[in-house]
């Protein structure tokens, strides 16, 4: 993937201060590389009058603090950035990982410095992205970890993972990347930029991917509770005494199947192969995409920011050819696929049969390596087309923290471990 991405750039990158050498290329090429952490960029529409829900805070000159929890245990990591969207060159003059204390705390000095090709500083070409030196630091599956990166001067957020329900933080203008207290940041966010992916080196460990929509995201759970499906399946797989599968949340809310939108990121049939298949050490996914696509036709256009835009009319037959697509692409990557079916919307007539046909379709095609039934987890058993009442979260769409964990709970996970082990 980093020399996918570079190598078209490498030119471009040379005349950056602090240009990224080749021997990044190879570092820690011998160790057993999976992806511990990891979320998925969209573009901010870049226009004058943009709703404040799409105004980034500045962090020219300032430093970020961003929260993850790794989800696999390890001795040294990577930590991957991307420039995927952006139209300049990413500039970060230091960053480093501590264990967070709470907030924007972190444990006093337990900050590690983290390096690219050796150099403290690196500068990512437009349309970039790069892995880390490895670093040495204790990873525990888990706990949180502050990443703290002092940002170029003039360094803009042109992308972002944009519903992290985590609060991240932005620093009064310097460098306080080595910072314990939480005094100098200031702001607040609630999104995640530019690291992109934390990966640990664990051999015989691997890696299941949860990608789709809001759904997926944790539209509506808890904020800074990782109350989402993904997070729900980590703790299920570590109570079960498994230790060397991590789960990752590749959902980006708004996404669909077949169609970019503005703000809510390429269609996910595109930018599987970037945010899955192009990931360290993931040996499985489980998609839940589709009901924007089914949707969306339905909203109404507007002037100004239209994020539903295209409003394109899809049938079962498109969206089950877009599957197929994904379960091909990850055949041939070694990847395998368990679909999951699209659970109630309180759909009109119409749109509900198209979700009807299309689950119909995931549980008996035999398609997928697998099938997770999201739908029957949720459902009212008196109405099928709606959430029961307590995994509702009160926009008839999205679950509750409570329904979340019911669909943590309805995943086949010795039949999802084993997959991979094959």
């Amino acid at each position: 993937m980093t020399i996918r991405t570079l190598a078209a750039a490498f030119g471009a990158a040379l005349l950056c201060q602090f240009a990224v050498s080749p021997n990044v290329f190879a570092a820690g090429s011998s160790a057993h590389w999976v992806t511990a952490w990891a979320t998925a960029l969209q573009p901010i529409p870049q226009r004058a009058d943009l709703p404040p829900l799409y105004r980034a805070p500045d962090v020219a000159g300032r430093t970020v603090r961003q929260i993850v929890y790794p989800t696999l245990s390890g001795q040294s990591a990577r930590i991957h950035l991307s420039n995927e969207y952006g139209k300049t060159p990413l500039v970060v003059d230091d960053l480093r990982i501590a264990r967070s204390a709470g907030g924007a705390a972190a444990l006093g000095n337990g900050a590690v410095h983290v390096t690219f090709g050796g150099k403290g500083a690196v500068s990512i070409p437009a349309g970039g992205e790069l892995d880390s030196d490895p670093v040495a630091v204790d990873v525990v599956a888990g706990a949180p970890y502050a990443i703290s990166a002092m940002m170029g001067p003039e360094q803009r957020i042109v992308a972002w993972h944009r519903v992290s329900n985590q609060v991240n933080y932005v620093s009064t203008p310097g460098n306080h990347t080595g910072d314990a207290s939480a005094e100098a940041f200031r702001g607040r966010f609630t999104q995640f930029v530019w690291v992109t992916g934390l990966s640990v080196d664990a051999p015989s460990a691997a890696t299941v991917a949860a990608i789709g929509d809001s759904i997926t995201d944790g539209m509506r759970s808890s904020l800074n509770q990782n109350k989402r499906w993904p997070d729900a399946l980590t703790r299920r797989i570590a109570a079960s005494g498994e230790k060397t599968t991590a789960v990752v949340n590749l959902g980006i809310s708004g996404n669909r199947l077949l169609s970019d939108s503005p703000c809510y990121g390429d269609a996910l049939a595109r930018r599987f192969e970037r945010d899955v298949l192009d990931a360290p050490g993931v040996k499985a996914a489980i998609l839940l995409i589709g009901i924007n696509d089914i949707n969306f036709a339905a909203m109404p256009a507007h002037g100004g920011l239209d994020c539903d835009f295209p409003h394109t009319t899809i049938s079962a037959a498109d969206l089950i050819a877009g599957y197929q697509r994904v379960i091909a692409a990850a055949h041939h990557r070694g990847v395998k696929v368990f679909g999951a079916t699209l659970t109630p919307a309180s759909l009109p007539a119409q749109r509900e049969g198209i979700r009807v046909a299309v689950n119909q379709w995931i549980r008996t095609s035999h398609a997928f390596d697998g099938v997770v039934d999201f739908d029957a987890a949720l459902r009212d058993q008196a109405q099928s087309d709606r959430l029961q009442r307590a995994f509702d979260s009160g926009d008839h769409i999205h679950p509750s923290d409570a329904g979340y964990a019911a669909m943590a709970a309805a995943v086949p996970v010795d039949a999802l471990v084993n997959s991979m082990r094959k």
